[in-house]
């Protein structure tokens, strides 16, 4: 059985968190779910209506069709960890402003650096320009391969992107099959070289802002 004793005791000190005005306005705090032991972590943008009131991630639309898409590498969510840059839902859905990814993004930084996956999937625009601190667009990044903080990260579109644009989804499956290749230890494909500005740091974010197994509360 997993230790959840750290992720839980990291969900008890930010859950009730204050930061922003989406405190004032969300149903839940959706801190993630999934394996504190995962080697895989996906990243999406911020939670939706659904999350926002089941306070999980990915549990709408996008939510069964990530189900389905790890179901054909042999995966469930339960195997992996899934978590968004936002711990609350932007009203109406709205994107993530620039302040509130500031003032969030430590939370999920502390995730990684507990979880400590060797794999960081970005879902979508907005994680994926966070993780690797660039404003190039989702569809010039995605399906490349990054090195942060010695991990590997692998931007790939939001599963949403497949639910609008039905010709995204032979794309998306692809890199799904890449990620099980990954992780395997079978992709040959050199990491991209650095971007415009070095990565994140995690470790170091997370000390400059001082922040502080399967379970079902998540």
């Amino acid at each position: 059985m997993e230790d959840w004793t750290v992720l839980l005791d990291y969900y008890k000190e930010i859950c009730n968190c204050q930061k922003c005005d989406l405190a004032r306005s969300r149903t839940n705090f959706v801190f993630g779910s999934g394996s504190q032991n995962s080697k895989l972590i996906f990243i999406g943008e911020a939670p939706g209506y659904n999350e926002d009131i089941q306070g999980k991630p990915f549990v709408g639309a996008a939510g069964k069709l990530l189900d389905n898409l790890l179901n054909e590498i042999g995966m469930s969510r339960n195997e992996v960890f899934i978590a968004n840059v936002l711990k609350c839902r932007p009203p109406e859905n709205r994107d993530p402003r620039k302040e509130e990814i500031e003032l969030c993004r430590g939370y999920l930084f502390r995730q990684i650096e507990i979880i400590d996956p060797e794999l960081i999937c970005t879902l979508g625009r907005h994680s994926t320009s966070l993780i690797l601190n660039t404003e190039q667009p989702i569809s010039k990044l995605r399906g490349n391969k990054f090195i942060v903080d010695g991990r590997t990260v692998l931007p790939i579109f939001h599963p949403a992107a497949a639910l609008y644009t039905a010709s995204n989804l032979q794309v998306i499956k692809s890199d799904f099959q890449r990620i099980k290749k990954i992780l395997r230890g079978e992709e040959e494909e050199e990491a991209t070289p650095v971007l415009e500005k070095e990565p994140v740091s995690f470790v170091d974010i997370k000390e400059k802002e001082n922040d502080p197994g399967q379970l079902g509360l998540f």
